[in-house]
């Protein structure tokens, strides 16, 4: 029978984790607990906690509530998000991961001590994401957010530049952003700063070596998750028999036909629980084809 393998480096990143536990362990202590946003970018496990009580609203929905306790998942948030707080009289179950929040940091340090009021800060990740409206936030709404190199036309050049990344973007590909930026600007009047969380970087090289040693491969993921699209990318590069799935009733038996080694990995976002049901029907599957 063909072998069905989950990649024991997928899974929970520790900042979701965290989270997680957090929201776990309000909701055992009784009373309401909300949640600003899906508390990660996968809608089972979103689902599992929303059984247990966590109630998912939005920044709209949030200037509404008064007296309660509000979670903040680990994307985080600008400062706009506690200003709400305070005056609703909210409690802040604030779950940030600590990379993030370091990062959060050094953007407000960057905005607020520029020696120029002409100064621009950068951030390399993608527009509208939960992690870059928060460290957008720490600028009073001037960062400048660059998705791909098309969006180097909204810099200034003649100005000084400060770079920093979201961080789950891919270490190549902000290289890449720095060397187009130097391309066009002066030494002295570009500064730039890699802050990718290495724990989500260090993923690519050990998911590539898990893809390639495999007939086939199912990416588990979140149709949200950022970080979820990156490594499956990456899995898809090394092994064109990768299909990415977020629910069981996606899984096509066809797929399983002549393989013999099944791998099943997904994103920093993705419940181990739900690897194993994946791994659970799929050898169902395969002793229906036997």
């Amino acid at each position: 029978m063909a072998q069905v393998e989950i990649d024991n480096n997928s899974g929970f990143c520790n900042g979701v984790v965290r989270a997680i536990q957090a929201a776990e362990h309000e909701l055992e202590q009784g009373g309401e607990l909300y949640c600003l946003g899906d508390i990660v970018h996968n809608s089972n496990e979103v689902e599992r906690l929303r059984a247990k009580g966590l109630i998912t609203i939005n920044h709209d929905e949030l200037r509404n509530l008064r007296n309660v306790k509000v979670l903040l998942r680990a994307h985080g948030e600008p400062p706009e998000t506690y200003r709400i707080a305070q005056e609703n009289n909210i409690e802040i179950i604030d779950a940030t991961c600590p990379v993030v929040l370091q990062l959060q940091r050094k953007i407000k340090k960057s905005y607020d001590t520029r020696s120029s009021i002409n100064d621009q800060i950068l951030i390399y990740g993608k527009v509208g994401h939960a992690e870059v409206n928060g460290l957008v936030g720490q600028t009073d709404g001037e960062a400048i957010v660059l998705e791909s190199p098309a969006d180097l036309d909204k810099v200034d050049f003649d100005k000084r530049i400060v770079l920093y990344s979201q961080t789950t973007k891919s270490v190549q590909h902000f290289a890449e952003m720095v060397e187009l930026i130097k391309e066009r600007t002066e030494g002295e009047r570009f500064e730039w700063h890699d802050t990718i969380c290495r724990q989500v970087a260090n993923r690519i090289p050990n998911i590539r070596e898990f893809a390639r040693t495999h007939d086939l491969v199912l990416f588990v993921c979140g149709k949200k998750s950022s970080n979820g699209k990156v490594l499956y990318e990456e899995c898809r590069s090394v092994n064109q028999h990768t299909h990415l799935v977020s629910d069981i009733e996606e899984l096509d038996a066809s797929w399983l036909n002549g393989k013999s080694n099944i791998g099943i990995c997904g994103a920093t976002s993705t419940p181990r629980w739900l690897m194993l049901q994946f791994q659970a029907r799929v050898e169902e599957l395969l002793r229906d084809i036997l």
